[in-house]
């Protein structure tokens, strides 16, 4: 099982990023899948989330009108499309696999992909 982000790096106030969540070694398409992310001396925070069975989203207030999650089941991939970013942005954002069991949940996590927010 692995999922592996890609896509952050620098960018300056304002402008965009899309950020990419590879999954493998499992059936993507049951999954939920959530974007988290972690400043440096903060606690992790859900930034946002996509059902795997109606689609439903749900957004931190802090980055609603911004930003947008979205998945391809066919390839696997979950994204996340960040607009307008702001300095307070700045993170390491870790994509997550969840699903309920019957018994326990199942929780897999990516390694995490830096972005950083500067003029």
């Amino acid at each position: 099982v692995q999922l592996a982000e890609s896509g952050g790096g620098l960018v300056q106030p304002g402008g965009s990023l899309t950020l990419s969540c590879a999954a493998s070694g499992f059936t993507f398409s049951w999954y939920d899948m959530s974007w988290y992310r972690q400043a440096p001396g903060k606690e992790r925070e859900l930034v946002a989330e996509m059902r795997s069975d109606d689609g439903t989203t749900n957004y931190a207030d802090s980055v609603k009108d911004r930003f947008t999650i979205f998945r391809d089941n066919v390839s696997g991939t979950a994204y996340l499309r960040m607009d307008s970013l702001k300095p307070e942005d700045t993170a390491v954002y870790l994509c997550k696999a969840f699903r309920q069991l019957r018994l326990g949940a199942e929780n897999y996590w990516g390694q995490g992909t830096q972005v950083t927010v500067s003029s």
